[in-house]
């Protein structure tokens, strides 16, 4: 194997690791506690940030 292609092996190797650790030490994900998606005219009102501020301040 050529230098160029050992670099690529170790990046590849090394993300697919970080992944496989990121994947096992991550808590499990709870879709009743979850954030409602963003999405435009969904009725939502805006909270925090200056999107939310009264008009003419």
């Amino acid at each position: 194997m050529t230098q160029k292609n050992t670099l690529r092996a170790l990046f590849w190797l090394a993300l697919v690791a970080f992944l496989a650790w990121d994947y096992a030490a991550s808590p499990k994900v709870d879709l009743r506690f979850e954030a409602p998606l963003i999405a435009a005219g969904s009725g939502q009102a805006a909270s925090g940030g200056h999107c939310s501020m009264p008009a003419g301040k």
